[in-house]
């Protein structure tokens, strides 16, 4: 039944045509590919866009009952109405996305019942699977946007890729005034750069082929599904969508209202209550709806006091120790005389010489940052620093549960390192407030490298010791190869370090081999760099931005274009890494929009 140009390929950022007018022969539709004839199939029904969930049939296959696919919509001109009064939120930069399920105000089906969160909870029950045979059957997520074209929010989608369902929550909504349960789901959209940030269709249909077994229908999945299906949620932070890199000749995803799509705002406002039509969201659930891109600014703007000039150091140092917590693997909230006695010593050691050691109020007043919880208080004492009643309750308190999960990905939690050290703590021993709280090298791009020593001293004179290191093993015929590319040359300002014998320059990892950054030993994470140059990239005094450009981290002013050789493309995803360490990751952008 396919036939035309336009095959089986689903692309990352491509628009689609979704009319009325079904026939799967039509390649093309008012000038977009006819997203049912891409998904045409001799086997498969048709597929459904109509709803915001449209989950393909199970069928019977060897091993068990598996499901295609479910194709997930979300229609941003539809958020904040009676009949979606829900806000989306897309974060595909970061690879992630809060999508809510389909119970409204009207419905009186105990929540969690409707089609469309039966299905979503049934999936989330399969991507939580233990074992790789159990999320080999895991049913995968197609995620489309309703987008504009040919002056109509209607009838095109845009394909966002294939996403994985990370956690779901009950939730209180409202419309019109009236509260009513829903669900919220928090996916982790995955990395197709393999597949040229493409899907084939031949996938999907393997899928829905019962006399394929699972194991040869997963031949056909993006390498990214493949891996998280053997390693299971430990390799989200490696498959999990970054920036979107647009293949040579094409648009970048991301558009303008100016070049046909009409995006919504970053942080819509939610509708007052009670208006025509209208839905509001509660504090509580405004505040969870919470990515990437708020989460660093809401870090760069706490609310924090002022001394002669100065800012207090209160909140930022809690807020690094309660990352601390999330990297070292302990549980995101702790008792308050834990949190008095480690805090404490920080705010000794490191907070502002005229200030007080009182630990007391960050543990209550980082509340109001909508990134802090605080359990176990009673109403009377839920904002009042009182440390004589928190050390008779002994409450909980630390990041809230969505940060943590954000802070479990290496790459949000090197970025919020850098604004809080950045943007309060530029004045301080930062190696030594890190090393303190177990985050020793985040001041770093190279990191640190473990060693372990076994040594004797010997008794002579000239004191010596005989040395048995295990360290990170490096590929020297690799930087070898890379440096001759450039003819050590400086990728930076172009120097070749004359010598006596030749020249010299320096292979510079992009994203550190030592912890925690743990990087690849590979070309792509390479810089070939004089040693001045080699110092300010390891120290984070210099970063390279999303067009090439090596800029100044203090003030971000241009120092040159990056010099590149053909036969040495570097990853953008390792020189993304190091401009969150550096602070300066420009890419993450969250978006809004309704489910269906």
């Amino acid at each position: 039944m396919r036939g035309g140009p336009v095959g089986s390929l689903l692309r990352v950022g491509d628009v689609f045509r979704s009319a009325r007018n079904r026939d799967p022969e039509v390649a093309f539709i008012d000038g977009h590919p006819n997203i049912h004839h891409v998904t045409a199939s001799e086997r498969l029904a048709q597929i459904q866009l109509s709803k915001g969930i449209n989950p393909i049939a199970k069928i019977k296959a060897p091993g068990g009952l598996r499901r295609p696919c479910i194709l997930i919509r979300s229609s941003p001109w539809k958020a904040g109405t009676t009949e979606t009064p829900w806000h989306d939120v897309f974060d595909l930069d970061n690879g992630r996305i809060l999508y809510f399920g389909d119970h409204r105000v009207d419905h009186t089906v105990p929540v969690g019942t409707t089609q469309g969160n039966a299905v979503l909870l049934e999936a989330l029950e399969e991507h939580q699977g233990l074992t790789a045979e159990q999320r080999a059957l895991a049913v995968p997520l197609l995620v489309f946007a309703a987008v504009s074209r040919n002056k109509t929010p209607k009838g095109y989608v845009e394909f966002c890729g294939v996403a994985v369902i990370d956690h779901a929550e009950q939730i209180e909504q409202q419309a019109e005034g009236i509260s009513f349960p829903n669900y919220r789901y928090e996916l982790s959209v995955l990395d197709l750069s393999a597949e040229d940030d493409r899907v084939d269709w031949a996938w999907i249909e393997a899928r829905g082929n019962p006399e394929l077994s699972t194991a040869d229908a997963l031949k056909l999945a993006p390498r990214s599904w493949r891996q998280w299906v053997e390693q299971g949620h430990a390799a989200m932070p490696e498959v999990r969508r970054r920036a979107v890199r647009p293949p040579r000749g094409r648009e970048p995803v991301r558009q303008s209202s100016e070049s046909g799509r009409e995006l919504p705002p970053q942080l819509p406002a939610p509708r007052e209550r009670g208006a025509s039509g209208s839905a509001s969201r509660t504090p509580t659930e405004s505040s969870a709806e919470l990515m990437v891109s708020v989460l660093m600014d809401r870090l760069r703007n706490l609310r924090v006091h002022n001394r002669n000039g100065r800012q207090s150091r209160h909140k930022p140092l809690a807020l690094l120790w309660g990352i601390s917590r999330v990297a070292t693997g302990r549980p995101h909230l702790a008792p308050w005389r834990e949190f008095r006695e480690e805090v404490g010593s920080l705010l000794a050691e490191f907070g502002l010489p005229e200030s007080s050691v009182t630990p007391e109020y960050p543990f209550v007043h980082l509340q109001t940052s909508r990134l802090w919880d605080v359990h176990g208080l009673p109403p009377d004492l839920g904002a009042v620093a009182h440390a004589a009643a928190f050390d008779r309750l002994n409450p909980e308190g630390g990041v809230t549960e969505q940060v943590a999960r954000l802070l479990g990905d290496p790459f949000v939690r090197s970025q919020a390192v850098a604004v809080l050290r950045e943007t309060y703590l530029t004045d301080i021993d930062q190696h030594a407030l890190l090393e303190q709280l177990g985050l020793a090298g985040y001041e770093s791009a190279g990191g640190i490298e473990d060693s372990t020593e076994d040594h004797e001293r010997e008794t002579v004179p000239a004191a010596r010791r005989t040395v048995t290191s295990s360290r990170v093993i490096r590929d020297t015929a690799l930087t070898a190869k890379v440096k001759k590319l450039h003819g050590d040359r400086c990728q930076v300002c172009a120097l070749q370090l004359s010598t006596r014998f030749g020249t010299y320059s320096e292979a510079a990892h992009i994203r550190g081999i030592g912890r925690p950054h743990n990087g690849p030993d590979e070309q792509a994470n390479l810089l070939v760099l004089c040693p001045n140059h080699h110092v300010q990239f390891d120290t984070l005094a210099i970063y390279i931005d999303t067009e090439g450009t090596v800029r100044s981290t203090a003030n971000n002013s241009p120092i040159g274009p990056l010099r590149k050789h053909p036969s040495h493309p570097l990853d953008e995803a390792h020189l993304r890494y190091h401009r969150a360490l550096c602070g300066r990751d420009t890419t993450a952008h969250a978006n809004h929009g309704g489910t269906s």
